[in-house]
């Protein structure tokens, strides 16, 4: 446990230290002035810099010649990258005035002087553990924080393919939709199939066929590049990408490069119809800011029926609706 000793009286510092010391602790490193205090700190430095110098404990003198004890607490407390270091007061005075406004500004403890060994050492290690439990118990919760993330994004995320799943997609859909009405915008959705999936997992074995869905959704993933857009495993071969802000024209633009991405992939199919490789059927609806009584459903709805018309017209191309 290092800790550090602020005091312009060498011999207090001296006396404290060598107690301490004898207590069995060994990393104590001392300042002579609230200024050295805050260089020790690293608070000359930038404030967004977090506190690489492992402090866990200060003896704070109230009386120094510069900056006395109380305003150095008060700067230390308002720095967020050291404001959590336990700070014991050590102070000839035990007015009640300056107790009191030692507390309210932030400090824990306090130590008379003359020093008292036994007192000393039995704040400090006192308030060293419970600084110890505490370290422990922000670490747990942050370890259960993050894990609690994880697992939340692992509920949005399809599992093979590694892009949003059918719940994400369900929930953006209809988050969207309520945006677009809001802010009186378009929204556009596509709703593509792999063609001929069946055939390829039959002939390639469904390994191949986990491979060949994983490289689409890569690849639809990089094309659903702009703030906003998300590309999503709809369920099977079946993909989609939201489009908020997005027009007929520029959505179909985007169909468009997600099916000539697929194609440049050369994945080989050779039970296709279509070509020898892997290709996408595309439909692309639209809903317009004066549908105020559109729901996600509708979206949807109209995207499919493009998708078969796509499919009817040949596969390996993009069709809109005209629906919404």
């Amino acid at each position: 446990m290092k800790i550090l000793i602020v005091d312009d009286s060498p011999d207090c510092s001296l006396l404290a230290k060598t107690f301490l010391k004898k207590a069995g602790y060994n990393d104590i490193i001392t300042a002579q002035s609230a200024k050295e205090c805050f260089e020790l700190l690293g608070m000359d430095g930038p404030e967004s810099e977090p506190n690489n110098t492992n402090i866990d404990i200060i003896l704070m003198d109230i009386v120094m010649a510069d900056v006395d004890g109380l305003e150095a607490v008060r700067k230390i407390k308002a720095t967020a990258s050291v404001k959590d270091i336990p700070i014991v007061m050590v102070t000839a005075n035990t007015d009640d005035n300056n107790l009191q406004t030692s507390f309210e500004i932030g400090a824990i403890d306090y130590v008379t002087k003359p020093v008292n060994k036994i007192e000393l050492r039995s704040r400090v290690r006192s308030i060293l553990k419970l600084k110890e439990e505490t370290d422990r118990r922000m670490k747990l919760m942050r370890e259960l924080e993050e894990a609690n993330r994880k697992l939340e994004r692992l509920t949005f995320i399809d599992g093979l393919t590694a892009i949003a799943n059918r719940r994400h997609f369900d929930k953006s859909l209809d988050k969207e939709m309520r945006n677009a009405r809001r802010e009186n915008k378009v929204l556009s959705l596509i709703m593509m199939d792999i063609d001929f999936f069946k055939k390829y997992n039959d002939s390639h074995g469904h390994q191949e066929g986990d491979d060949c869905l994983k490289q689409v959704a890569k690849v639809l993933d990089n094309v659903a590049h702009r703030p906003g857009d998300l590309a999503a495993r709809y369920g099977g071969e079946e993909f989609a990408i939201v489009l908020p802000d997005a027009d007929s024209e520029n959505a179909v633009k985007i169909a468009e490069k997600a099916r000539a991405a697929v194609a440049d992939l050369k994945i080989p199919h050779g039970n296709s119809t279509v070509l020898d490789y892997v290709t996408l059927s595309l439909g692309v609806a639209t809903v317009k800011p004066i549908c105020d009584k559109a729901i996600p459903q509708d979206l949807i709805h109209a995207a499919d029926k493009a998708l078969y018309l796509a499919k009817e017209n040949g596969r390996n191309r993009s069709q809109t609706s005209e629906d919404l």
